[in-house]
């Protein structure tokens, strides 16, 4: 099994021996500098695998150049999973966060790696039955559910967020980033941001969320790919409503007896034969968690839009020629999409 990684950019690399003399004052390591790759995908903070002999750490920071702290906080990335390790099993333990800019450019941090295999974007990267796909599925649940229960005093989590409203906040955020994001091609969703101010419900409860739970986002035991042994990237985790957490990883499933045009932009590999729908999974979540969902129409469409905001907003730099990277030439698109699947929702609704 490969390590997934590749050979660090030039515009992403950074100082090895500062790193390497600035950890060993933090933790015992190996003589020796460590071989050092770089993950690919993703589109915010980067991330590093540093190779010791017989011991690898994980290195993360932004993106070389970033300025917007807030977008990128490295610090309350490293406290979130310093204070979830002890009641939640599947964080990577934390090692040091480093204040330095000097060092790389940034803060960063450092964690122990969490071996095992990361589902790609079209293949799980094991080999199973569809029987054992399902399973997988259900074990996927389990784990969100698990991470929503876990108790925010307990793990020194109680300030992350800021209580009740989260759900108002959020369609009252994500509408103004997408007017502010519009471009020509796109449709306004004025039709789907009213219906969402307007069926929007109170919190149903508040709980670490995670805010990008995917496929690719969790690490499967490599002994045994039904195991979860790792959940990664929280960066976006907060204090919120778990069925507004559950809305959004859910815009993203894409299930094999979806049309054509939305399996075209499926970024994870949620359509593999035996694979749980999008009805099985909230059905299984409501009977796991205790939580009642009869507005589930209203999350979903949330999860849908607040994903065709992301696209957007990526879509608005590559057409503002602030990026030239040609992956987001054609985001427009799924934002199109994703507002015609969103007002069939509400039609149902």
């Amino acid at each position: 099994m490969g390590d997934g990684a590749r050979a660090v950019r030039e515009e992403d690399a950074f100082d090895v021996p500062a790193v390497d003399t600035w950890l060993r004052a933090q933790t015992a390591l190996p003589d020796g500098l460590p071989e050092v790759k770089q993950f690919s995908g993703g589109a915010s903070n980067l991330t590093y695998l540093l190779r010791y002999p017989g011991h690898d750490l994980i290195l993360r920071r932004p993106p070389a150049g970033t300025k917007a702290k807030s977008a990128h906080d490295m610090g309350r990335e490293y406290r979130i999973q310093a204070g979830l390790k002890p009641v939640f099993r599947y964080v990577p333990e934390m090692v040091a966060h480093c204040k330095d800019e000097t060092i790389v450019g940034s803060e960063f941090y450092v964690m122990e790696r969490v071996v095992g295999t990361i589902p790609g974007h079209h293949a799980l990267g094991v080999d199973l039955t569809p029987v054992q796909t399902r399973q997988l599925g259900f074990t996927l649940i389990d784990t969100l559910a698990e991470l929503h229960a876990v108790d925010t005093e307990a793990a020194g989590l109680s300030d992350l967020g800021r209580g009740a409203g989260y759900v108002e906040r959020q369609v009252t955020g994500w509408s103004g980033r997408y007017r502010k994001a519009k471009t020509w091609n796109v449709p306004s969703y004025e039709r789907v941001m009213a219906w969402l101010a307007a069926h929007q419900p109170a919190d149903v409860r508040t709980c670490v969320i995670h805010n990008d739970f995917r496929l690719d986002n969790v690490v499967l035991a490599p002994d045994d790919p039904l195991r979860v042994v790792g959940v990664l990237d929280w960066e976006l985790a907060t204090l919120g409503d778990p069925l507004m957490d559950l809305g959004s990883a859910l815009a993203y499933w894409v299930q094999a007896d979806d049309d054509w045009a939305f399996r075209r932009f499926r970024l994870q590999p949620s359509d593999a034969p035996g694979m749980l729908t999008r009805d099985e999974i909230v059905e299984y979540y409501v009977k796991r968690s205790g939580l009642e969902a009869e507005n589930w129409a209203f999350y979903e469409v949330f999860g849908l839009f607040r994903l065709a905001v992301i696209a957007q907003q990526i879509y608005y730099r590559y057409h503002h020629k602030q990026t030239r990277n040609p992956r987001f030439k054609n985001f427009w698109l799924p934002v199109n999409l994703l507002e015609r699947r969103c007002r069939k929702i509400m039609r149902q609704a």
